[in-house]
């Protein structure tokens, strides 16, 4: 026994992959009416509140009550607090260099192109990272040490993210640090903390629905595939391609570690080494 109703959380699943189909259009539809595609990104946290709240809807009377609340609110705090975030950071902004370069590779219909390539690729990859969400709202057994760790996990990354989202946005308002590269609290430690935050709360995640060996086989997808979209996919190969020419960003890189958080590197140790 694994304590998980499968029946009720294959519905689940398909509740979930039809929500995210329709949200994923509206936003497209909002996109091509703005022509700022960038309002997908406001839309990736939100939608995965979105799963959350139908999944601890759905679930009701098929899961532990104390894992679905634990992993409905920690799932919706992290993606309103995202959105959010996003919201505020691009308000007054035009089209994000990201979406440009994208669809200037499009052949043919460039709107077309935008919801394949964009659009309905993000409510596929909603639906699969959320997975353990699903799936822990489903299994019948109560909290113990390995949801206890997760949530440990979990607040950790919530944590690193929004002080190093915060430590950024306050940088960037003062004028005098204009053309400057952050490098100070947590950049100073690693060259993208809010996407190493990002990893920590879906491993964190991820252990909520480690309740037996079949369910954590089935989910271990979720935190492998964002952890991956963060360091070699969308988010942190462009960046650095996109800072890549801003003035003293390369010193910047030799001495800060790509991910993981480590102390800097002295200068010397540094230009002996390269990159982090």
């Amino acid at each position: 026994m694994t304590g998980t109703d499968w029946g009720a959380l294959g519905l689940n699943l398909a509740c979930c992959a039809v929500a995210m189909g329709s949200m994923f259009l509206v936003t497209f539809a909002v996109a091509v009416r703005r022509g700022l595609h960038r309002v997908v990104d406001i839309a990736w946290g939100l939608a995965f509140a979105v799963v959350a709240t139908l999944t601890w809807l759905l679930s009701a009377g098929h899961g532990d009550d104390g894992r679905r609340l634990l992993v409905a609110a920690a799932t919706a705090v992290w993606g309103l607090r995202l959105a959010a975030h996003i919201a505020r950071r691009s308000r007054g902004h035009g089209e994000d260099p990201r979406y440009s370069a994208l669809l200037d590779k499009a052949r043919g219909n460039r709107t077309r192109y935008a919801l394949r390539t964009v659009h309905l690729t993000q409510a596929c990859l909603v639906w699969l990272i959320s997975l353990p969400v699903q799936a822990a709202s489903y299994s019948s057994r109560p909290l113990g040490a390995p949801a206890l760790c997760g949530m440990a996990l979990w607040a950790l990354g919530l944590g690193f993210e929004a002080v190093g989202d915060d430590q950024l946005a306050r940088f960037k308002r003062d004028p005098a640090h204009r053309g400057r590269i952050m490098d100070r609290g947590l950049w100073a430690w690693t060259r993208h903390p809010n996407y190493f935050g990002d990893s920590l709360v879906w491993w964190g995640l991820y252990l909520l629905a480690c309740t037996a060996w079949q369910p954590a086989l089935m989910v271990l997808l979720s935190p492998v595939l964002m952890t991956l979209l963060l360091t070699v996919g969308s988010g942190k190969r462009l960046l650095e391609k996109h800072m890549a020419d801003r003035p003293g960003y390369a010193e910047y890189a030799a001495r800060t570690s790509g991910f993981l958080p480590r102390p800097p590197r002295r200068a010397a140790t540094a230009r002996r080494t390269g990159t982090g």
